[in-house]
């Protein structure tokens, strides 16, 4: 009976050796695939876990001081570019703008004075100096005419003196005569008194020539002043003009000044209305009815929902293949793993330690290598499509794999 127990046919015993056969090698097969997945995925593949969706904070702030009269954002509400998000009180701003345009618009009747004034003072130098060369023809027609007098004065002295030496010797001659009774008296009377009258004209045409002579001398001076008067008018002429140009030219320049301080008075006064300045979430609300702000002081902070990348700190280890240009897969871990596509765009410039406000100092106390990190920043290729729930915040946990071999 025993016997018979302890035998057993040999077909029994290499029957459950041949079942377990298939399971030993779908484990193999399985363990190979494992293995052959691993391999492929850190072989052409590089992924990190240290990783978080970026974007850019728009710090809202004030650009003019002045006093809030209106809010109209909550602390997370959504707002898009050119929303109002305050109103500060334009009045201050407004008459600026209206004493700026006024101030315009004296400058602009300035400029048109100045420039009426070109021409006009063009003419009169021309007519000053065509006048002035007058004068000098004048003058030189009185010296012309004064030395002609002076001639005529100095004949007429010749003449009158021969007359008065012909009477004098008349007389001369008649006095014996007249003692001696030769001659009447009254003749000899009638010799004294064209003797007395030849005197007289004699005098008379003396007095004549030295008042034909100071004529020229006059004649003279006034010819000189006529010349350096037309000389002084052809010299000042064009610096006159000059002037009158540069003062049309100052009046032009003050028209300038005038429309940039109504430029700048328009910009302060559309600063009084603060808007957003992308599409976004608002978040660090602290702005209030009331309040009076100064430049520069924050408001609120837009949080993007568009214009995101990803922030991805991988090893150095893992950046021996990675260059820009290269896809990537991006699952995010707050949206189920939802997956995004995106590209490798630019990778930093130093590790993150190297960036830090303590940055390691390697050469003192004991050494221990340390594997560092490198910021990469990939650019999602399809965000518009992908995020059209807009789901993705600033911050989120994201686990990139960058295909860094095809």
């Amino acid at each position: 009976m025993a016997d018979t127990n302890e035998q057993v046919p040999q077909n029994e015993a290499v029957e459950p050796k041949k079942s377990r056969r298939p399971i030993v090698i779908g484990i193999i097969v399985v363990i190979a695939l494992v293995a052959l997945f691993f391999y492929w995925r850190s072989t052409f593949t590089e992924d990190t876990d240290d990783a978080q969706i970026d974007g850019n904070l728009y710090q809202v702030s004030s650009r003019v001081a002045g006093q809030v009269i209106q809010v109209n954002v909550e602390e997370q509400q959504l707002v898009h570019k050119g929303d109002v998000i305050a109103q500060m009180d334009p009045t201050d701003y407004q008459v600026a703008l209206d004493q700026a345009e006024a101030d315009l618009a004296t400058a602009q009747a300035q400029y048109e004075q100045a420039s009426a004034g070109v021409p006009i003072t063009s003419v009169n130098v021309r007519t000053q100096v065509s006048t002035s060369g007058s004068d000098v023809s004048s003058s030189e027609a009185q010296v012309s005419q004064a030395e002609a007098q002076v001639a005529a004065a100095d004949a007429r002295i010749a003449q009158a003196r021969a007359n008065a030496q012909k009477a004098q010797l008349d007389v001369d001659r008649y006095t014996p005569l007249v003692a001696k009774d030769v001659i009447s008296k009254q003749q000899f009377d009638q010799a004294v008194a064209v003797n007395d009258a030849d005197k007289a004209a004699l005098d008379e045409a003396q007095r004549s020539a030295k008042a034909s002579r100071d004529a020229v001398n006059a004649a003279k001076s006034k010819l000189a002043s006529s010349v350096a008067q037309s000389a002084q008018s052809r010299t000042n002429a064009p610096k006159q003009v000059a002037v009158q140009e540069a003062q049309a030219a100052a009046a032009k320049a003050s028209i300038a000044q005038a429309q940039a301080r109504v430029d700048q008075a328009k910009l302060n006064l559309g600063y009084t209305k603060i808007v957003a300045p992308e599409d976004g979430i608002v978040s660090k609300k602290s702005v209030v009815v009331g309040e009076n702000l100064s430049v520069g002081q924050s408001l609120v902070t837009i949080v993007p929902l568009t214009d995101l990348w990803v922030t991805a700190n991988f090893k150095e280890t893992q950046l021996a293949e990675m260059k820009p240009g290269q896809t990537v897969k991006i699952e995010v871990d707050a949206l189920g793993g939802r997956k995004f596509t995106g590209k490798v765009t630019q990778i930093g410039g130093a590790t993150g330690s190297s960036l830090s406000l303590f940055p390691p100092e390697n050469a003192t106390g004991n050494y221990v290598k340390v594997v560092q990190r490198i910021p990469v920043r990939i650019d999602f290729t399809d965000l518009q499509d992908e995020n059209k729930d807009e789901a993705l915040r600033i911050g989120m946990s994201v686990e990139p794999t960058v295909r860094v071999k095809q």
